[in-house]
């Protein structure tokens, strides 16, 4: 199998999604629910898969209004396979097929070396690194057996290129870990027409983010600030990484595998 030449491809083609079906962990708020909203945009049909449920429902109802395609929502834990199958399964049967899954959902505790348990260190590896993984490979199976290709895209982070602040150890590794397991998927997928790509975004203004720095001690959070000043000139919100996912998702990234994209306005240059 080799994939497609669009060279003739009109542009309005290329960026559209239409009659293609999305899954996207960690959809119901924040840079998630932002992703869900530009794939549908798209017209692509999407599961929006998050464990605050009532939040997944009520995402799925404002964006399957607001652009006339579907767009359901379902409990997903991606730290259980059993889940992570189930909506799976669930995109198949309701939505129709299965040719993007987006790999966003995460955790990022700020704890020191020395405080840091194991439980601690093994719950982010569960749901940064496992989930991924374990989403990537039942995704993946399933577009294998359909034989029509897809596209699997990993959130990772500038934390995957680099180090940051102190407290971050487990979630500077979860990173470094999916950049890897992106570049080892595309030469596995590639033979089945299957693209995986990155998007690492910079630190953005979000619900769970802005909480989670609220409670950090001031010098925590005067050392992430410093690691996030943007050359252009604000920060990042939601948008500017959905915009992102967007286009692996479409045919405009259609010669792209193995790829993760800096998405922070110049902090890793």
């Amino acid at each position: 199998m080799a994939i497609a030449d669009v060279s003739q491809s009109p542009i309005a083609d290329l960026v559209s999604l239409k009659g293609r079906c999305a899954v996207v962990t960690g959809g119901a708020q924040g840079l998630g629910k932002a992703m869900v909203r530009r794939l549908a945009e798209a017209g692509a049909s999407v599961l929006v898969g998050d464990l605050k449920i009532e939040q997944a429902e009520k995402a799925a109802d404002e964006f399957s209004k607001r652009f006339g395609g579907k767009v359901i929502a379902t409990r997903l834990d991606v730290t259980d396979t059993a889940s992570i199958r189930a909506a799976a399964d669930l995109a198949q049967s309701e939505l129709g097929g299965l040719d993007i899954w987006v790999n966003n959902a995460g955790l990022y505790p700020n704890i020191l070396l020395r405080e840091m348990t194991d439980d601690v260190w093994n719950d982010v590896m569960a749901v940064n690194l496992r989930g991924v993984f374990a989403s990537c490979r039942e995704a993946a199976g399933r577009m294998m057996d359909a034989g029509t290709g897809g596209v699997l895209i990993n959130v990772v982070s500038t934390a995957g290129f680099k180090g940051v602040a102190p407290g971050m150890a487990a979630y500077v590794a979860s990173k470094h870990g999916v950049r890897g397991l992106n570049k080892q998927l595309a030469i596995e997928l590639a033979p089945h027409d299957i693209r995986v790509l990155g998007v690492a975004p910079t630190f953005c203004e979000t619900e769970g983010n802005m909480a989670a720095l609220a409670e950090l001690p001031e010098r925590v959070r005067e050392e992430i600030a410093a690691t996030t000043t943007s050359a252009l000139g604000r920060v990042g919100v939601p948008d500017d990484i959905a915009r992102a996912v967007l286009f692996c998702a479409s045919d405009m990234s259609l010669f792209m595998t193995g790829s993760t994209i800096l998405v922070d306005a110049g902090e890793t240059a």
